[in-house]
């Protein structure tokens, strides 16, 4: 199928909507994945869970929302994902011990449930405490196992490609994209489709129907499946 010389035989009218009706999901992800950051005070407001040192409270592929709001005391107990300085990766650990000066500064010392030892061998050296400006989020809820997708591309490097790696605006791209394909060409893009088994491309995908853009996005799709997760 000559993908480029059916766009060049599109109305430049059709051409027109359907890249301004892409470039406004493309937008909408964007706007969704901004508008978390605002509402919740988090840089990172959804994590995955990489590791099993929280278990039994979050096992590996659990997803976490997160908030971060500044005037909210950090107490003894609290679940939190903190940044250590030298690792790419926030840490999700619960806060066993904290310390608050007089001034009101607040220190806190950080375990993993499964752990049987505390967090100081996970600090910079020389650190013994967390303080706020560590934090990028506490725990208020999660979904359990969504994040798998995650843990695959982290597990195995074949997986992994920098632009997408561990990037839940590409996730919630893909989402909406499938959405809108899905609600344009009805079953032609069956629910298989989704981040969690996008490897299983060639199985989603059902008789070419629609129109000639329609095929180029599917037709991309594929490429990026195959690019990203093979």
């Amino acid at each position: 199928m000559d993908l480029f010389g059916d766009l060049r035989r599109m109305n430049k009218r059709q051409l027109y909507y359907q890249v301004l009706n892409f470039a406004m999901i493309v937008s909408s992800a964007l706007m969704i994945w901004k508008g978390l950051i605002v509402v919740t005070g988090s840089e990172s407001p959804i994590v995955v869970v990489l590791s099993g040192s929280m278990e039994p409270a979050f096992h590996r592929g659990d997803l976490l929302f997160l908030t971060n709001f500044h005037e909210d005391p950090i107490r003894a107990g609290e679940i939190v994902v903190f940044k250590v300085e030298g690792r790419d990766i926030p840490i999700v650990h619960r806060v066993i011990k904290v310390h608050e000066k007089d001034s009101g500064d607040i220190k806190f010392l950080t375990k993993g449930d499964n752990n049987e030892v505390d967090d100081r061998g996970l600090y910079k050296e020389g650190q013994n405490w967390l303080e706020k400006k560590d934090v990028v989020g506490r725990a208020r809820g999660f979904l359990p196992y969504v994040g798998m997708v995650t843990i695959v591309m982290n597990d195995y490097p074949k997986f992994k490609v920098r632009e997408i790696k561990t990037s839940v605006v590409t996730i919630l791209t893909l989402i909406i994209l499938h959405m809108y394909l899905y609600a344009s060409l009805g079953s032609f893009v069956t629910s298989a489709v989704t981040c969690s088994n996008l490897a299983g491309y060639n199985e989603a995908f059902g008789p070419k129907k629609g129109g000639r853009f329609h095929r180029f996005c599917i037709h991309l799709l594929k490429n990026y499946c195959k690019t990203t997760l093979v």
